[in-house]
Formats: C-alpha cells, structure tokens, sequence
C-alpha cells in the first residue's frame, strides 16, 4: 500500500473515531435532557402518556453522569475509573474545605459560611456511597414502580386513573425543571462570587499548603483551584439534585399507586355489576396489589434509613447555621443574599420530603375508605367481605417516610424543625451580645 493510500486510511480512522465520540456526546445530551423533553411533550398533548416515571428517568439521567454504581455499571472499567476520580476528586476538595474551616476559628461570619459548605459537601459525599451500597436495591424498588405504572386499572376507573398519572407525572417534571433551575442559579451565584466579593478570592474559602491559593503568589495555581472549585461543585450540586428527584419521585410514584388502588376500589361495584365471581377475582388482585405497595414501602424505609436519618441531621444543622449568618452578616447584603439562596434550597427540600410523606400518609389511610365503598351488602360473599375487612386492616397502619429512631417526614414535623431551629438561633444570638 502506498503512503498515500496508509494516510487515506489514517484520515478515516480519525473521522470515525470522531464520529463515535460525537455520537457519545450527543447520548449524553440527550438522557439529561430526555426528562424535561417527556414532560415537555406530556404537556403540550393532554392524550399522551409518559413512557416511563420520573425515577426511572432520573436513573438514567445519573447513569449518564457516571455516579449510579450499580451491578452492571461496575462491569464497565471505564466507569469504574471515572467513579474513583469523581471520589478522590470530592474527598480533596472536603479536605480543602475543613482547612478552611480551622482557618476561619475567630472570625463568625466566615466560620458558619466554610461550615455549611463542609457539611453539604460531606452530606454528598455520604449520598454517592450511599447509591454505591444501594443501587441494585434501588434497581428492584424502580423495576416494581414500572410495573405498576404500566399495570392497566379496571375499565370503569381507566380514564380517572390515566388522568391521575399524568397529572403526576407532569408535577414531578415540573418539580424537577424548578429544582434544576435554582441548583444551576446557586452554582453561577457560587462560582462568580470572587468577582463581586472582595473579601473572597475563590468560590469556596479554603487554605491550600504554601499559599496556593493565593493569586498574587500562584497564580497558575490559583486558576487550578478556581477552575477544580468550579467543575467539581457545579458537577456534584447537579448530581445531587437529580439523585434528590430520583429518590423522592420512588415515594411520590407509590402515594400515585395508592390514588390508583382507591379509585380502582371506588369504581369496582360500577364494574362488576353486581357479578360475584367477577368481585371475588378483583378484590384479590387489589388486595395484593395493596400488599405489594406496603412491602415495597417498608423496603424503602429500610433501604433509606441511613440517608434518611443523615438528611434530617443535615436539614437541621444547615436551616440553623445559614439563618444565624443571615442575622449576623444583616448589614452587609451580599452575604444575606448568598445565605438566603442557601436557607430557600435547605428549607424547598425539606418541604420536598416532608409533602411527599404527607401524601403517602393521607393515600394510604384514605385506602380503607376506597374499601368501605367497594363494600355493597346485595352482593358478594363471605369471601369477598373478608378481604374488603383485609384491605381496611392494613390501611389502619399508616404508611409514612422515617429513618428511625427520628419521626417521620412530614408538614407537622417539618414545623416543629423550624422551632427548634429558632431556638437554637435566640441562643447563639444571645451568646454573642
């Protein structure tokens, strides 16, 4: 072969390697973007249906990110590699931020702002081993979801049932899109602080060895640190937000299986039409259909105890410390503002969580209504009486969101946080005058 004809085939080596990544590239953009797209098309047409949930999609959206370690993405060693670096890239940058914190002792102001980042930075860190522990756990509590989205509802309920999951998932898109929108408005507000801050030379305060991070020192080390703040932040704040959707969509989709089942049950006197053996056979399934959201509740609590029990720790310290610098840092507006997109993000979540327990809570206890309606004493045997009487029996027990021994989430406990919240800040206020 010629030199030419060795150059030729080089030249389309090249462009098909480029070809591929760009085909990559392009997979990438499109599972992150795939979610909002759904939505998007759910709600431009009242007609169609979500082919997927919401936890499903975020799943994927994480997967694409590299960080959702389950099973067969740990067969991948090019994943492996980048999970390591994504790892040892965010136990550096913890590091630097605790330096910055034994930096910060004698000054206020600086000491609660570097530890609030340190502990939301640990509570990640935390979340991604949690995922590595979980994920094929959280692969069988998403598989089962799919499978109740797609299970067809009785023909009397199938048009308030269809209207009901759209309208869900259409709630959950939206929470995501607001929820994307306000970490990407943090990250900018974060990695463009130095340049309307004086007193702040990087994104996050730290104390690197030697001075690195000083720009009149080092300054090619002092981009490094800038640019390492930037990416590594920017990346683990949107990851977590998709891994916080992703969790809270799995309890959101189960209080939208629980809405199915009661108006299944409302709805079945209507569909058996007075047809015993018809009543007999569906008052079975919704009865294991009723029993297989209770485990699959109950699994969760125990899949999620530990992040549940780190969130609320989480919640608490982060509401109090970034309420006491607002207060502390009053007369300079610049921080207050920083501070106030802190508190806002802390307290959307813990309303986040605390709605979607209420929703759980009051779907599952409305369950033995739904029963009671499905109860007409014409028809029906003993049979059938004894698993309506089933059904109400297990809707006593509420299901809720806990990682015990803390209480569970909700809008009454989520209130009685603040409080002592508050209390917490009179204190520290109180010791500083």
């Amino acid at each position: 072969m010629s030199c030419s004809g060795f150059q030729g085939y080089g030249s389309q080596l090249d462009k098909q390697a480029a070809d591929i990544h760009s085909d990559k590239m392009s997979g990438l953009w499109q599972r992150l973007a795939a979610p909002y797209a759904e939505g998007w098309r759910v709600f431009k047409n009242p007609k169609l249906q979500a082919q997927h949930t919401i936890a499903y999609s975020t799943r994927d959206m994480m997967k694409a990110l590299g960080l959702y370690t389950n099973s067969e993405e740990r067969l991948d060693s090019k994943k492996v590699a980048w999970n390591y670096f994504i790892y040892i890239q965010s136990l550096i940058s913890w590091w630097s931020l605790i330096t910055g914190v034994f930096a910060s002792v004698g000054d206020v102001v600086s000491l609660g702002r570097d530890l609030a980042f340190s502990i939301t930075l640990l509570f990640i860190l935390l979340r991604i081993l949690f995922i590595r522990m979980h994920a094929d756990d959280l692969d069988q509590v998403i598989d089962v979801l799919e499978e109740f989205y797609r299970r067809k509802p009785i023909s009397s309920a199938a048009e308030e049932v269809r209207a009901t999951k759209r309208f869900h998932f259409l709630a959950l898109s939206v929470l995501l899109t607001l929820w994307t929108i306000y970490i990407l408005a943090f990250c900018v507000i974060k990695i463009s602080t130095p340049l309307w801050m004086e007193s702040q030379i990087l994104p996050f305060h730290v104390a690197w060895p030697y001075e690195l991070d000083n720009p009149s020192k080092h300054p090619i080390s002092y981009v490094i640190i800038y640019f390492f703040q930037a990416t590594t932040m920017a990346f683990l704040m949107i990851w977590i937000g998709i891994d916080e959707n992703m969790l809270g969509s799995i309890f959101f989709e189960m209080s939208t299986a629980l809405k199915v089942l009661n108006t299944e049950l409302k709805n079945l006197q209507k569909f058996c039409k007075g047809n015993e053996l018809l009543l007999a056979k569906e008052l079975k399934r919704l009865a294991q259909f009723h029993q297989r959201i209770i485990y699959i509740s109950d699994q969760c609590n125990n899949i999620f105890k530990s992040t549940f029990i780190m969130q609320m720790i989480v919640n608490f310290l982060l509401v109090s410390l970034s309420a006491f610098e607002v207060l502390v840092s009053r007369n300079n507006p610049k921080v207050v503002v920083e501070y106030l997109v802190m508190i806002s993000m802390t307290l959307g979540h813990l309303s986040y969580w605390s709605k979607f327990g209420d929703m759980l809570t009051q779907e599952s206890l409305e369950v033995a209504n739904a029963a009671y309606e499905a109860y007409d004493p014409r028809f029906g045997s003993k049979s059938t009486n004894r698993d309506i009487g089933l059904i109400i029996m297990r809707a006593q027990q509420p299901l809720n969101i806990r990682g015990s021994p803390f209480p569970p989430f909700n809008l009454e406990n989520y209130m009685a946080i603040l409080k002592q919240c508050y209390s917490i800040l009179t204190l520290l206020l109180n010791t500083l005058e």
